[in-house]
């Protein structure tokens, strides 16, 4: 799995990843903000803004949210800052390229930057499964992995990565510009839900349409079962459920799955509000990769 070395290697994200304190306490990880703008009123994900606070500000009649990037002026202090901390590498991994212009700024700095050592990696993905890959860069650098082994491990547990998700508007992805294929789709009956994946450009792309929520919830259970079925590592299979501000149904397809997928751990939880100001509320998802934990990272 890569050359064992001493170097010092920094590991950097966005919040999209959604990690804990405690995650990110005991890794070490440097997590940067992004903004989510309302109106006139700049908010961070993950300091001062949840994703029920943005519904319930879309209820009260505030402005479309719009989201942005760390700024340029940010990342360049930080890097500085671990630099001169005495890191010799910096991986930073973010949130899709194909919603978010983060990763190539980051591509663009490391060129004209190469005193860091930077390392941009395009998760493809978000929330926590964008988080999982930061925890499995994580492992290896305490396992003393060199950049270039961190990195082809962590393309080779990409791949192992699936989502899929209905939303129940698509007014929010549309206005955003987050749907690759959006003219097929809207001017369509309300009551026709879009199933959405990521493609292997890391773009959100709706690939079926049902009618009703209740609908498009049982397809999703449905194509999750076959997708899964033949994978070469369905015996060390992670499951995840995501939602917007709708937690009853969550718990519906959390114990789907845990009959369907029994002893398979499964994470729960809410879309991010950068990630939920696109998708809208009540959008909800199955997701699945390889458990990292049952990866061994010192070969």
């Amino acid at each position: 799995m890569g050359r064992i070395n001493k170097l010092k290697i920094a590991l950097v994200t966005d919040s999209t990843s959604v990690l804990t304190e405690q995650e990110v306490k005991d890794n070490n990880i440097n997590v940067v903000p992004i903004p989510v703008i309302v109106g006139d009123k700049e908010y961070l994900e993950g300091v001062n803004i949840t994703s029920e606070q943005l519904f319930e500000m879309q209820r009260q009649g505030a402005a479309f949210p719009k989201t942005s990037q760390p700024s340029m002026g940010q990342m360049l202090e930080l890097f500085n800052k671990l630099h001169d901390e005495g890191y010799e590498a910096i991986i930073a991994i973010t949130l899709s390229s194909g919603i978010s212009g983060f990763y190539q700024n980051l591509v663009n700095m490391a060129h004209n930057n190469p005193e860091y050592n930077l390392y941009p990696y395009d998760s493809k993905m978000t929330v926590k499964l964008q988080g999982y890959l930061v925890l499995a860069a994580a492992k290896m650098i305490k396992k003393g992995l060199e950049p270039e082994a961190i990195i082809n491990n962590l393309d080779k547990i990409r791949d192992t990565i699936q989502e899929l998700f209905v939303v129940d508007d698509l007014k929010n992805l549309s206005r955003g510009g987050r749907l690759s294929n959006a003219s097929a789709f809207i001017g369509t009956m309300l009551q026709i839900k879009p199933i959405l994946t990521f493609n292997d450009e890391g773009k959100i792309v709706a690939f079926d349409k049902i009618r009703s929520m209740k609908r498009a919830v049982s397809k999703v259970e449905k194509l999750a079962l076959e997708k899964t079925a033949e994978l070469p590592y369905r015996d060390k299979l992670r499951l995840f459920v995501f939602h917007s501000n709708d937690h009853k149904q969550a718990e519906e397809i959390k114990q789907f799955i845990n009959e369907n997928f029994p002893n398979k751990p499964v994470d729960i939880a809410e879309f991010s509000p950068v990630i939920a100001t696109h998708l809208g509320e009540k959008s909800i998802a199955i997701a699945w990769m390889i458990d990292i934990d049952k990866l061994d990272f010192s070969k």
